[in-house]
């Protein structure tokens, strides 16, 4: 190697005028879920687009500028990239719809915040599926033309590369992006400036550039610090994703927050709608009420105008994992925040308390600036409304305002193109209109069984080409013979991929078990190296680098791997990411999860893997709780939550032995005539049939849109019309119920009936003493539904009590008239609690009692 300075000049190619337009397809993440966009690069030299992680406008800096001239002049070329702009203007043509679709007004924009976003392995500022999910949200947004724009970071390093030794050890390596390569553009003003912000921090101004990325209809807006005007310190908020100690944490979430809403006003974008996704932009309510109270509304009504018009969902299903921050660090960063906002020290402090906690808890301060707030799925609603019990002290888990909202997953990034292609033959074009409709998808069942296993076996071949070609990488890294590589590559044959293949694949933590199936290795033994019918097992996936007992599993995983007798029937793939995902789900015949109950929030993979008919064996938890209908998989039923985690791991571990030796397999081997399983397909089918509606993004959009966005919109307005009257008017409200509610009680007038007929009508009396309440200030309840073992509150049919006048001693009388219409023994509450008819929730307040 020379001794002297090395000195690098870039040569980028001239774009021939015929193919002017590939820049313009290189700039919008439409490319990454419309595969014919990617193929065309990709035709162009496919080593180069390997080398550049498919990313295109990387692709078009570097490519000869020969291929790009011969291109220009190739008519089956110019016939597939006209084909592809013709596609990529009609999906363009239709703009936002701001004609009031779907309960939207002509003027609402949600602004949705996250802290790291995945479209495509190209764009490396996510880390995993919280920012997969942000990523989903986005493209189906944009299919469904809602106007909506993303607010997030943009990282100099988003996650890690991943290698593993020979030993199993995991190997992390961070590359800087070069922004130039990635598919954003600075924000510039009408004077060709660049838009820029100043965020406070202690002692100092943070600037910071913003940054545009195109999503089909939809704009992503990301805020940079990584600039001259910066310190060293400052200059790294923004390089590395869930990188640095607390204090670049809660720099970051500032940055994201605060700066984001600056960021907003900066370009004169006045979203109606604010959703943040994770407690991490939680910060950016507090911006919104600073703004409102420097525009003259007192602290406690701009918190009310600013939570009328916030949706927030959390991902997490422990305590320990919402961000907290001490009383200390909070103090530094947001002293002069006490000033702004007219409040005390400890009035800021408790919007982040939890009882019985001394940190600032980023969830609590999500939910007390929020009104609408779900879980991702049915089970982590129930779980969510558990953990955040204690911020609506007196109301039950079951009807607290946090809901559920099941996530789904972008239908065109991950299904398959074969699958689709088959879809346009026997389902027809518009398959892609009715992503939702399940009498729809029934029509599945109507391809041919040898037509749907053809694909299935081609999904599997490609899968088994790609996976080759990684365990060639590792083994010549890891200085293996070609010998050696032979031994494992024995199995994963292309040409005939007839072994019962399983995948695990998501983020290595101690939660999801990975190893779980090494409970008994004997057991394991006897399914997977069973000559007649041999099963072969797929383990991909990344622990954080912080986290010691998740790279401990990925140890375990490669020291089984490495035992001769299960070497080549089960692998450890390194370096997962979106390109090995999708071919993953789309590629085994059975997808496995194995999560402790109740901690996978939601979980997509499953559902990635079931719209392209692989098979589900789950724990029965996250979305497959409410996705298993006995058709379309397999169930692990979950021990109880307060089991021994021995002996759980232990039943679990069996229960997924014996589905697997008496069901999986027998299944998939029992082949008819033609040579493959019909009752395996039939499933498959059923996969397909009952997931793909109910678990895609566009669904997932549409129940926000629905539940949460249109609500918000009404809310925000009613709360900020005639100089925010509603938000001052139940602000003041709020102030007065909290003071009196201490001294509210109910009693019982009427003598309690033991036995009555049906028909027979019961009638109930009680006295309140309201303590300065109004008698519209409340309501009396009654709650009844027929007597159970086990009865939930959902069951219950609920009657109100009618006020009827006042005692001498000052009580508020309530009566009810009630004629049952059930028979049998029953029971029935009674309780009151505080209403007024601007609440979002009913329940919000957190407070009610009980007689």
């Amino acid at each position: 190697m020379p001794t002297g300075t090395v000195f690098t000049v870039a040569v980028n190619p001239k774009i021939p005028p015929r193919l002017a337009r590939l820049e313009e397809l290189a700039n919008d993440l439409w490319y990454s879920w419309d595969r014919s966009t990617r193929s065309l690069f990709s035709r162009l030299n496919p080593s180069l687009w390997g080398a550049v992680g498919h990313n295109p406008k990387a692709f078009l800096k570097r490519v000869d500028e020969s291929l790009l001239w011969k291109a220009a002049e190739d008519q089956v070329f110019l016939a597939n990239y006209n084909s592809i702009l013709s596609a990529y203007d009609s999906y363009h043509s239709e703009p936002v719809r701001r004609d009031g679709a779907k309960g939207l007004k002509a003027n609402d924009q949600v602004a949705y915040f996250c802290f790291e976003f995945g479209f495509h392995e190209s764009f490396p500022i996510y880390s995993g599926g919280l920012g997969i999910l942000a990523g989903d949200h986005c493209k189906a947004a944009s299919d469904l033309r809602l106007p909506l724009i993303g607010v997030g970071l943009l990282y100099r390093q988003g996650y890690f590369f991943q290698t593993i030794d020979n030993q199993g050890n995991q190997r992390v390596t961070y590359t800087d992006s070069d922004f130039e390569d990635l598919p954003v553009a600075p924000v510039l003003r009408n004077d060709g400036t660049e838009v820029r912000i100043d965020v406070e921090l202690p002692q100092r101004k943070v600037e910071a550039k913003i940054w545009r990325a195109k999503i089909g209809h939809v704009t992503l807006y990301l805020l940079d610090t990584d600039l001259p005007e910066n310190s060293a310190d400052d200059r790294d908020i923004t390089h590395q994703l869930y990188g640095g100690d607390r204090s670049m944490r809660i720099e970051q979430e500032i940055l994201l927050g605060v700066g984001g809403v600056l960021a907003l006003q900066e370009m004169g974008i006045k979203p109606t709608i604010w959703h943040i996704n994770e407690g991490h932009a939680a910060f950016m309510m507090l911006e919104r009420m600073r703004g409102l109270v420097q525009q003259g509304l007192d602290f406690p009504s701009a918190l009310e105008a600013v939570a009328a018009s916030t949706v927030f969902t959390t991902h997490t299903a422990v305590p320990a994992g919402h961000d907290q921050f001490s009383d200390d660090m909070i103090n530094t960063y947001f002293q002069k925040f006490y000033h702004d906002l007219g409040i005390t020290r400890e009035e800021f402090m408790a919007l982040g308390r939890v009882p019985g906690n001394h940190d600032f808890n980023m969830t609590a301060l999500a939910i007390h600036g929020s009104r609408f707030h779900n879980g991702v799925s049915k089970i982590h609603g129930n779980v969510s409304a558990r953990i955040c019990r204690d911020l609506w002290p007196q109301i039950e888990p079951e009807e607290n305002p946090i809901a559920y909202i099941t996530n789904g997953v972008h239908v065109p990034t991950f299904l398959a193109q074969e699958w689709s292609d088959l879809f346009d033959r026997y389902l027809g074009y518009e398959w892609r209109n009715n992503m939702c409709d399940t009498e729809y998808w029934s029509r599945i069942s109507a391809i041919p069984d040898h037509l749907f296993w053809s694909v299935r076996q081609t999904l599997k071949s490609q899968m088994f080409y790609g996976i080759r070609a990684r365990l060639a990488t590792q083994n010549s890294r890891n200085h293996g013979s070609e010998a050696h590589l032979d031994r494992l590559l024995k199995s994963v044959d292309p040409i005939n991929p007839n072994i019962l293949t399983l995948g695990f694949a998501r983020r290595f933590a101690t939660y999801k078990r990975a190893t779980l199936l090494f409970q008994d290795l004997d057991w394991l033994r006897r399914i997977m190296l069973n000559q007649e019918r041999p099963v072969m097992i797929i383990f991909a996936g990344k622990a954080h680098p912080v986290d010691v007992p998740g790279q401990d599993l990925i140890r375990s995983v490669s020291q089984v791997a490495r035992m001769p007798e299960f070497e080549g029937r089960l692998f450890l793939i390194e370096d997962y990411d979106l390109r090995l995902a999708r071919r993953l789900v789309a590629g085994v015949d059975v997808w496995l999860n194995s999560p402790v109950y109740p901690l996978e929030a939601s979980g997509t993979s499953g559902m990635k893997a079931g719209i392209n008919g692989t098979i589900n064996l789950s724990v029965l938890d996250g979305w497959w709780g409410e996705g298993y209908d006995g058709k379309n998989g397999w169930a692990i039923k979950p021990g109880p939550e307060n089991m021994d985690p021995a002996l759980r791991d232990r039943e679990e571990s069996k229960d997924f032995y014996e589905t697997l030796q008496d069901h999986v397999v027998p299944l998939y081997y029992t082949r008819d005539k033609p040579g493959y399983s019909s009752g395996w397909v039939k499933m498959a089918k059923n996969s397909m049939i009952s997931l793909l509606p109910r678990y895609n993004a566009a669904r997932m959009v549409n129940e926000y849109t629905e539940k949460f966005y249109v609500p918000a919109s009404r809310q925000g307005r009613v709360y900020s019309e005639n100089d925010f009257e509603g938000a001052i008017k139940t602000a003041a409200w709020k102030a007065f119920v909290r003071k009196a509610w201490g001294g509210v009680r109910i009693r019982r007038l009427d003598t309690p009936a033991k036995r009555i007929s049906f028909g027979d009508a019961l009638h109930f009396e009680v006295a309140a003493i309201l303590n300065g309440l109004k008698p519209e200030d409340v309501i009396v309840e009654l709650l009844i539904c027929r007597q159970l073992k086990k009865s939930k509150l959902s069951e219950f049919r609920h009657f109100r009590f009618e006020f009827t006048g006042v005692e001498e001693s000052g009580e508020h009388l309530f009566a009810l008239n009630l004629t049952p219409d059930l028979c049998g023994k029953l029971e029935y509450y009674i309780r009151i609690y505080p209403y007024q008819p601007l609440l979002t929730h009913p329940f919000e307040m957190g407070m009610m009692v009980w007689l």
